[in-house]
């Protein structure tokens, strides 16, 4: 009778190992995420006579020339990537399922290979009569260039692609779609496993920095929003890219978590249509396109993302609270408990009292916001909500609230600035400036600046008679 392989069961969450099946794992706390494995074979032991060939050694020359950078030919993914795709990089791009990965990809790859750029598109989700049919519905197919150049394969066998790889040099990117249904013969374990998705990457990336081409990998994410699998994929890749949006809205964020060539928490945006993701290059005049004139419960924020300042409205609504149970604090596109804080700073430092009604906030156009920048626009649409009265026509904020009621400086206030003016706003709210005069941000002509110290400050603005 056969002897049976030898195996451990592995945590799918955090990649932890035990000895027998538990329904609960120790390291991270997750249920039911143990899959038996087979047990891989412990390295064998250095001897003098099998070890390597050893090191080729370089000296770190400030006068070498980078490597030039690939462009995608499309403005906002070059923005994200950091002005386009470096020869020999790894990007994971992640999102929620239907949010747009893999019609960004097929878009970029068709902009790429209409440059006459060697690019191979391989999915192991769909087949390749599948891939044209999306091309036909994005009208894709339509120039001569693109249909010549660019090459599609459907696989999952990494093995296979590796080969392929090996045999293509002239290759210039790689597309992997996705990387959860890559499978390799030499893990025993199911297409999506942790052991799978970390084996296969690393045959990937080796095979990229060994044969300088620039390789995507899309990938999927948990319910929580993080990129499923191990959490070492992240650190194994050089870019690490956020597909991100609401289905109820057609915008789509592309924001950089993680980047070795260019700078993190940097977005791009995107429109999607009929026929695919359209780039947006002035964010803020679509965010406010829909703005209805000067209400009450709305504020206009001048917020930044990476190096892009961009101009959103804040919409606050008040309503009696329902029943006996607590205030209902709803909360869409930032952070619940630093409303909680505000509403609190409102009524302990400005004596304006909100604690016993339902607070709904809104930030339009479905981006998340996660700059602490953004509580004096919150604080604003607040005491307009409450009191009544519209903020004055053409004005914007921004500014950090702290616990004592004092209105703190924020990063980049001329940047900001220029955005307020660039798109006709004439009058902004931001913090006192305190220090050095000379430092103080200079306001583009025709922008009225309004410097606040505290927030009861704010409140006098709309209620003068409020002490």
């Amino acid at each position: 009778m056969a002897k049976k392989a030898a195996s451990v069961f592995v945590c799918q969450n955090c990649h932890a190992q035990y000895p027998k099946w538990a329904g609960r794992c120790e390291q991270c706390g997750e249920w039911n995420t143990l899959e038996e494995e087979a047990k891989t074979a412990s390295p064998r032991k250095t001897t003098p006579n099998s070890r390597g060939a050893g090191l080729k050694t370089t000296r770190l020359d400030g006068k070498a020339t980078p490597p030039a950078r690939l462009s995608t030919s499309m403005a906002e993914l070059n923005r994200v990537l950091g002005s386009g795709l470096v020869p020999g990089s790894v990007v994971l791009v992640g999102g929620d399922p239907g949010i747009g990965k893999s019609t960004l990809m097929l878009q970029m790859t068709c902009a790429l290979a209409r440059e006459e750029n060697s690019v191979l598109y391989i999915s192991g989700e769909e087949a390749i009569d599948q891939i044209r049919l999306r091309a036909r519905r994005l009208e894709l197919d339509q120039d001569p260039r693109a249909l010549d150049t660019l090459e599609l394969a459907a696989s999952i066998n990494v093995n296979d692609i590796a080969t392929t790889l090996e045999e293509r040099k002239n290759l210039q990117v790689v597309v992997i779609d996705s990387i959860q249904t890559m499978w390799l013969e030499s893990v025993a374990s199911a297409p999506g496993s942790v052991s799978q998705v970390r084996s296969c990457a690393f045959e990937l990336i080796r095979l990229a920095k060994t044969l300088g081409f620039a390789l995507i990998l899309i990938g999927h994410v948990t319910k929580e929003g993080a990129l499923a699998g191990p959490r070492v994929l992240e650190h194994m890749v050089d870019a690490v890219l956020y597909f991100e949006g609401d289905r109820g809205h057609q915008f789509r964020i592309l924001r950089a978590a993680k980047n070795r060539f260019g700078a993190t928490d940097e977005i791009g945006v995107f429109a999607m249509t009929d026929t695919g993701l359209r780039e947006v290059p002035n964010p803020s005049a679509l965010f406010l396109a829909e703005r209805h004139g000067n209400i009450a419960g709305s504020a206009v924020f001048a917020g930044l993302e990476g190096t892009r300042p961009i101009l959103l409205e804040v919409q606050v609504l008040l309503s009696a609270k329902s029943g006996d149970g607590a205030a209902r604090r709803a909360v869409l596109g930032w952070d619940s408990s630093r409303l909680s804080m505000i509403l609190a700073v409102l009524e302990a430092r400005c004596g304006l009292k909100l604690g016993s009604m339902d607070v709904h906030l809104n930030v339009t156009g479905g981006l998340k916001i996660t700059e602490p920048a953004a509580d004096l626009a919150v604080a604003a649409a607040l005491i307009s909500a409450a009191t009544g009265q519209p903020t004055a026509p053409n004005e914007a904020y921004f500014g950090e609230i702290g616990l004592s009621g004092e209105i703190r400086q924020v990063s980049q206030t001329s940047l900001r600035l220029k955005e307020i003016a660039k798109l006709g706003f004439r009058q902004a709210v931001i913090p006192r400036h305190v220090g050095n005069a000379n430092a103080r941000a200079r306001a583009p002509e025709g922008l009225n600046v309004v410097e606040t110290g505290h927030l009861s400050d704010l409140v006098r603005r709309f209620a003068p008679e409020a002490s």
